[in-house]
C-alpha cells in the first residue's frame, strides 16, 4: 500500500457509509452521521486512474 505499514494498518479499520460516505470507527454497527447501518470497509489497494479516451 503505502510507505508507513503501521498507518496503513490504521487506515484500514475504517468504516466507510455507503449513504452519506462518511467514515465510522472499526466495529461500527451504524454510521454515527445518519444512523444507516449499510456500511462497508475502507478499500485498502490503490485503484489506478483510468486513461484519458
Amino acid at each position: 500500500m503505502g510507505k508507513f505499514p503501521i498507518a496503513d494498518a490504521e487506515i484500514s479499520k475504517i468504516w466507510i457509509c455507503k449513504k452519506c460516505k462518511s467514515r465510522n470507527k472499526a466495529g461500527a454497527a451504524m454510521c454515527r452521521k445518519c444512523g444507516s447501518k449499510y456500511l462497508r470497509p475502507k478499500r485498502k489497494a490503490l485503484r489506478a486512474k483510468k486513461a484519458a479516451a
